[in-house]
């Protein structure tokens, strides 16, 4: 079914000049759209939010007048919208402002129109013979017309048209912010809207290579902006504010972004603005609607990396009975780590998101081998990532002794057996989550407190040989 209307009256309420007042006394009408348009900036948060700011130069009638906005987002957040008279000043007040977003459509229309009187141009299969016909539309629900023609209900008409006498009110081809205005300055001027709009983020990705003796790497960031707030944005100065933005709902609030630094390549200014930071993309850019799309965040050659083997226990383990029962076999992870310093290739706050590694193989193709999410880093922070579990490495666990001292007092003895089937040496990181208050009694290897309830053994291992690490360990339980 097709829905004919008067374009007349469609073109009329979207043009952007004057319109005579349909009421004798009420104010002129004046449309805006993207014609006007002589600059948009767009802030991009990455908690579905996103900050507009919209100058048009248009000229105004003096006296009172009705300025209709077009072509903004869908998705606008009315209650934050401020109209801004960038050249008449005081000489333009606002008096009120609205949202019109019941935006015109078939089904709108037809939905607007139940109950009253349409016309129905019937057509045979093909399409050579019209037959108009006066019904009442009863109902309009899922796309499916209830008419009654002649005191009889019909569901259903194929092959016809529907005409409407009129548009109905207060539908609009799209989304628009309209304004009762005051204007005593009759010439060209700027008039700005900045307003929040959901249905827009961004979020940052990684890309490391790591290199063949696997001590440096090159790291490429990006950054992924999602729009679907409702309306493209055409060649925006793009910008992303970083820092936790409060908002009231919940759920809501900022990111760290990146900060220039000398020693990467970095496609966004940085300048400081309250307590956050603002980046500026150096060029203009379209934000397409329902587009995803990735900008250069960071070029860094060269970042030297350490990488590292670590097996854990588990807190559980030493106020429990384990003597007699066997092995237990533990994975060894493998971490890298690196610290984002000037001298080190970096030496910029990073935002928080998916860093993927790769190594070339001997073909010379690069091989994914792991990633991991790294949190906001800030400059001089160090950064681990755990890209997977060691193949040529194997840690078995055994507990050697178990003693029950007193009321949550336990003493444990513990054997742990690592092998090294590379062929180059490894140290591994036996890392122990004791908990309690804990004391080691006696160990084969320096213990290092970790922090209150965590104790670390590093223990060199040779290729393809084996090593063991043993230790005792008093704790007591609250």
């Amino acid at each position: 079914m097709r829905t004919r209307t008067f374009l007349a009256l469609l073109a009329a309420s979207t043009a952007p000049s004057v319109l005579d007042a349909a009421t004798a006394g009420a104010p002129a009408v004046v449309s805006s759209t993207l014609d006007d348009q002589t600059r948009v900036a767009v802030t991009v948060y990455n908690t579905d939010l996103g900050l507009v700011r919209d100058e048009r130069r248009i000229v105004l009638p003096e006296g009172s007048l009705c300025l209709r906005l077009m072509d903004v987002a869908a998705r606008v957040l009315p209650e934050t919208v401020q109209i801004e008279p960038v050249t008449a000043g005081p000489r333009l007040q606002v008096l009120e402002q609205n949202y019109e977003y019941d935006l015109l459509s078939p089904e709108k229309v037809l939905e607007k129109y139940v109950g009253q009187e349409v016309t129905i141009v019937r057509r045979n299969e093909f399409k050579d013979e019209a037959i108009p016909i006066k019904a009442r539309l009863l109902s309009y629900n899922n796309a499916q017309p209830i008419y009654e023609i002649k005191g009889t209900i019909v569901l259903y008409q194929p092959h016809a048209e529907t005409i409407l006498p009129a548009l109905p009110e207060n539908l609009v081809a799209r989304p628009t912010l309209t304004w009762l205005l005051e204007n005593s300055f009759t010439q060209e001027q700027v008039v700005a809207t900045t307003y929040l709009t959901e249905g827009m983020g961004w979020k940052a990705d990684y890309v490391a290579v790591l290199g063949g003796d696997e001590r440096t790497m090159r790291i490429n960031g990006w950054v992924t902006i999602q729009n679907n707030s409702g309306t493209t944005f055409k060649n925006a100065q793009l910008k992303l504010v970083a820092g936790d933005v409060q908002r009231v709902s919940a759920g809501r609030g900022g990111v760290e972004m990146l900060m220039a630094a000398p020693a990467a390549k970095a496609a966004f200014a940085q300048e400081e603005m309250f307590e956050y930071h603002l980046y500026t993309l150096q060029r203009p850019t379209t934000l397409k609607q329902n587009q995803q799309k990735q900008i250069a965040l960071l070029e860094a050659p060269q970042v030297r990396v350490q990488k590292s083997f670590r097996t854990s226990g588990e807190s559980g383990l030493y106020r429990t009975h384990y003597v007699g029962t066997g092995l237990r076999t533990a994975k060894i992870d493998v971490y890298l780590r690196f610290t984002n310093s000037v001298e080190n290739g970096l030496g910029m706050p990073l935002p928080g998101g998916t860093l993927r590694v790769y190594k070339a193989d001997a073909s010379g193709n690069n091989q994914f081998i792991g990633e991991d999410r790294i949190a906001h880093t800030p400059k001089n922070e160090v950064i681990e990532l755990r890209v997977g579990t060691a193949f040529d490495l194997v840690a078995d666990r055994r507990q050697m002794d178990y003693r029950v001292l007193g009321d949550n007092v336990f003493e444990t003895a513990w054997q742990v057996t690592l092998r090294n089937h590379k062929e180059e040496d490894v140290t591994v990181e036996v890392i122990e989550p004791l908990g309690g208050d804990w004391e080691i009694l006696k160990s084969t290897h320096t213990p290092v407190k970790k922090d209150a309830f965590t104790v670390v053994f590093y223990v060199p291992v040779a290729k393809q040989g084996s090593a063991v690490c043993e230790y005792r360990v008093r704790v007591r339980w609250r």
